[in-house]
C-alpha cells in the first residue's frame, strides 16, 4: 500500500479534525453509557461501562470494514429516505424516550425511593442490549461523516483508535462524576434529549451545524461546573465558620 498520503499536511489536519470529532461522539457515548448503567448494582456498573465502550468501538471497526455497505445505506428506500436516515431517525426517537424517562425518574425519585413509576433498569444484558443499540446508531453516523472527509480508511482507522484510548483513560471518571452531581446528571440528559432531536433532524435531512450543537452545550456545562463550584465554596466556608464557632465559647 502506498503511504505517500501521509505526508499531505491536508491529512494530518483532517486526522486531527476528526479526532475531535470521534472526541465529542465518544463524550456523548460516555454520557449515554453512564446514564444507562446507573440504575444498575454497584458491582455490574464497572462491567457494563468498560462493555459498552468495547462494543463502541467494535462497531466502528465493524462499520469502517463494511463502509461500502454503509455507502449504499444512503440510497432512498421509503418516501425518499434511506436506511441511514431510518436508523438515524429511530435512534434519535429511542435516546429521546430513554433521556425523558431518566429526567423524570431523577426528578421525580431523586433518592430512588421504592414504589417509584419510573422503571428501572433490572439486568447487565437489558443495559447492554440498550447501550448496543445507541452505539450502532453513533457508529453509523460517525463512519458515513469520516468517509465523507476523507478517503484514506488508515487516517479513519488511527483516528478512532487515538479517540478511543483517550476516552477510555476518562470514561470512569466522568461517569463516576455525574452520578455524584444529581443537577449535572440532569443536564446530561438534556444533553441526550438534544442530540437525539438531532438525530432525527438529520434522518429528515435538516442538517445541523455541528458548532450550534455543541457550542451552546459547552457553554451550559461550563455555567453548571462554576455554580457547582460556588455551591461548595458556599458549603466548605459554612462548615469552616461552624468549626470555628463552636471550637471558641465567646462565640456564643
Amino acid at each position: 500500500m502506498n503511504f505517500e498520503f501521509l505526508l499531505d499536511p491536508n491529512v494530518w489536519a483532517t486526522f486531527a479534525l476528526l479526532v475531535g470529532l470521534e472526541l465529542v461522539l465518544g463524550i456523548d457515548n460516555v454520557l449515554m453509557i453512564s446514564i444507562m448503567t446507573d440504575n444498575l448494582k454497584p458491582e455490574e456498573k464497572p462491567k457494563a461501562v468498560r462493555a459498552g465502550l468495547a462494543l463502541a468501538f467494535i462497531l466502528r471497526i465493524v462499520a469502517l470494514l463494511g463502509v461500502s455497505a454503509l455507502i449504499a445505506l444512503k440510497t432512498p428506500v421509503l418516501f425518499g429516505m434511506s436506511w441511514k436516515d431510518i436508523i438515524l431517525a429511530s435512534g434519535g426517537l429511542f435516546l429521546i424516550y430513554k433521556a425523558s424517562k431518566e429526567i423524570h425518574h431523577s426528578v421525580e425519585n431523586p433518592l430512588g425511593e421504592e414504589g417509584s413509576t419510573a422503571k428501572k433498569l433490572s439486568t447487565f444484558g437489558a443495559a447492554i442490549a440498550q447501550i448496543a443499540i445507541l452505539d450502532l446508531v453513533f457508529s453509523i453516523d460517525s463512519v458515513i461523516t469520516a468517509v465523507g472527509l476523507t478517503p484514506h480508511l488508515v487516517v479513519i482507522f488511527a483516528a478512532v483508535i487515538v479517540s478511543f484510548g483517550i476516552v477510555l483513560l476518562f470514561a470512569r471518571k466522568v461517569g463516576d462524576f455525574i452520578h455524584h452531581h444529581p443537577a449535572l446528571k440532569v443536564l446530561c440528559l438534556a444533553f441526550l434529549l438534544v442530540i437525539g432531536v438531532t438525530l432525527i433532524m438529520e434522518g429528515f435531512h435538516q442538517h445541523m451545524p455541528k458548532g450550534y450543537l455543541y457550542g451552546p452545550m459547552g457553554f451550559a456545562l461550563v455555567v453548571e461546573l462554576a455554580q457547582m463550584r460556588q455551591a461548595h465554596k458556599i458549603k466548605q466556608s459554612q462548615a469552616e465558620a461552624k468549626a470555628s464557632a463552636g471550637g471558641n465559647p465567646t462565640a456564643h
